[in-house]
């Protein structure tokens, strides 16, 4: 009961108000001892008037005798009984009596449009329904020209607008929270890039940063050498209860901690950089050596990709890097043997302080001032590379996925095929989006293991590996949905070979002909993989 502050479509001059041709006072909705269940008023009237109107309602009415209206020195009441209750409309005694009744028939019939069943807890629970419908029929008193369909439509309210708007932030939620899951990934990486190197992560610049964990390889590395301060062996500081400047120096690694923790507790699944499966799973493939010799070479490759779904190649590029780390002074200076057996076409680009002619002849990396040495325990990056290419025939793992509707829901087929037969990815996992609240999909042929994700809606297929023994396979799944519904696809995995197939032959000293033992730690994984 009572009003509400929501303005009608139309409104009726002040000047008819004035000239006392107002017809229609209130019109409720009440039981048959007289108490409101809701009540809209179109003139301005207290809670205490309307209330008093309706309680004196049913003792005015004649026993035993059908009418449809009853009038007193004040007001008249039109009324129709609806089952245990009553719609009333009250209005002047001036009023034409077959307009309120036609007027009272479409209220009557605006009634069961909102509300399943006539009783008092089914109203009470629609009430602003109800309110808003009435505010359709009338104007400040006087009736509306409008039909049931009409009202219908004037309720809904369905807006373009309000569609666009709620798709636009609902877009930026999902970047928000994909930049967030980036800003993870970055801070896990450098802390563990900074427990690798026994000090603080090093900052960016210079020719002593921390190569493509931290810099992107499209980075253009500065043509400086900074060599940077070795670290220092100290004891681990004990914490104190009250907190210092120093400590919030080096607490970066409990930051990135209460950082995860919080993605954790907002449903996020913080995964590692760039793959789309746990940590462990990802430390048990890409694992470094055990042994590592003074020099130690990280070869990297991240690969970005975009297919249609009826096929064609969008896009594709892969960015390579060589990091080297020298951890022994009297192995400075030294130079390292490339091996490129790369057919796709990539383009190479070699560090400033690096001997560009001395690479393109022999395709050997040494410094331009051959008595210089590289420095000394610190991740640097000598030489990257790009490929960039809308060929189909470089795609390394071709993926088709086949929705067809079948009835009320689809069946999908989807399958992949690996086309570079020299690769082994390890731990792919392909996302296929579903339609959410119809239940989990019915799965049928499958080669691997797949896991249902009912609060991000997706279908994840999993498989362990994919290689030469292994390279391709399929999966059916029916859902109800849309053939549109589960698209994009996108797929992640990790891969212990290089791409490219880009290597470090050997590596030797700067003066003399003998060569140096060095190790190797490769990675190829997939930053964006997907079928749009």
């Amino acid at each position: 009961m009572g009003r509400t502050s929501r303005p009608s479509r139309r409104r009726t001059s002040i000047s008819s108000i004035s000239l006392g041709f107002l017809v229609l006072l209130a019109a409720a909705v009440c039981t048959k001892a007289g108490k409101a269940i809701v009540s809209r008023q179109f003139v301005e009237m207290t809670r205490t008037r309307v209330e008093g109107l309706l309680a004196a309602f049913p003792k005015l009415m004649n026993t035993g005798k059908q009418h449809t209206f009853v009038e007193t020195e004040s007001v008249r009441y039109v009324y129709q009984p609806l089952e245990k209750l009553y719609m009333v409309l009250i209005t002047t005694k001036n009023s034409n009596i077959l307009e309120d009744l036609e007027t009272l028939r479409l209220f009557s019939r605006v009634i069961p449009e909102y509300c399943r069943v006539l009783e008092e807890g089914e109203i009470s629970q629609h009430c602003f329904d109800l309110i808003f419908a009435f505010d359709e029929i009338v104007a400040l008193g006087y009736r509306e020209n409008v039909n049931l369909a009409q009202i219908r439509t004037f309720t809904e309210m369905d807006s373009h607008e309000e569609k666009v708007f709620r798709a636009v932030r609902e877009t930026q939620e999902r970047e928000a929270k994909a930049e967030m899951r980036r800003k993870a990934k970055e801070l896990q990486q450098a802390r563990r890039d900074a427990e690798r190197a026994g000090k603080k992560a090093p900052g960016f610049g210079g020719f002593g940063s921390s190569g493509m964990s931290n810099v992107n390889p499209a980075t253009i590395i500065t043509d400086s050498f900074v060599e940077p301060e070795k670290p220092k062996v100290a004891p681990a500081p004990v914490r104190p209860s009250s907190s210092s400047k120093a400590l919030k120096l080096g607490a970066k690694g409990k930051e990135v901690d209460n950082f995860v923790d919080k993605l954790k507790s907002e449903g996020e699944h913080v995964i590692a950089p760039g793959l789309g499966r746990k940590s462990s799973d990802v430390s048990k493939v890409l694992q470094p050596p055990i042994n590592t010799e003074s020099i130690h070479m990280r070869i990297e490759e991240k690969i970005s990709l975009s297919c249609g779904r009826d096929g064609g190649l969008q896009n594709m590029e892969v960015l390579g890097m060589i990091s080297l780390r020298v951890g022994d002074e009297k192995n400075g200076r030294i130079r390292l043997h490339v091996s490129n057996n790369d057919k796709k076409g990539a383009q190479m680009q070699t560090h400033p302080n690096v001997d560009k002619k001395l690479f393109s002849s022999d395709s050997v990396i040494g410094l331009k001032n051959p008595d210089k040495s590289f420095p000394l325990n610190s991740d640097v990056g000598v030489l990257k590379w790009r490929l960039q290419s809308t060929d189909e025939s470089v795609i390394p793992l071709t993926i088709n996925c086949w929705p067809s509707e079948a009835g009320s829901s689809c069946d999908v087929n989807i399958e992949y095929e690996l086309q570079e037969e020299e690769l082994e990815l390890n731990d792919v996992v392909i996302t296929i989006p579903v339609p959410s609240g119809v239940g989990a999909p019915l799965i049928g042929d499958l080669d691997g293991e797949y896991r249902h994700d009912t609060r991000r809606n997706i279908l994840e297929w999993c498989l362990p590996v994919i290689d030469a023994n292994n390279k391709s396979g399929s999966l059916e799944f029916s859902i109800a949905g849309q053939p549109n519904d589960f698209f994009p696809v996108n797929v992640c995995f990790v891969s212990k070979r290089s791409y490219c197939d880009i290597q470090v032959a050997k590596v030797t000293l700067v003066e003399g002909d003998g060569q140096v033992k060095f190790s190797t730690e490769t990675s190829f994984i997939s930053d964006k993989y997907e079928i749009l």
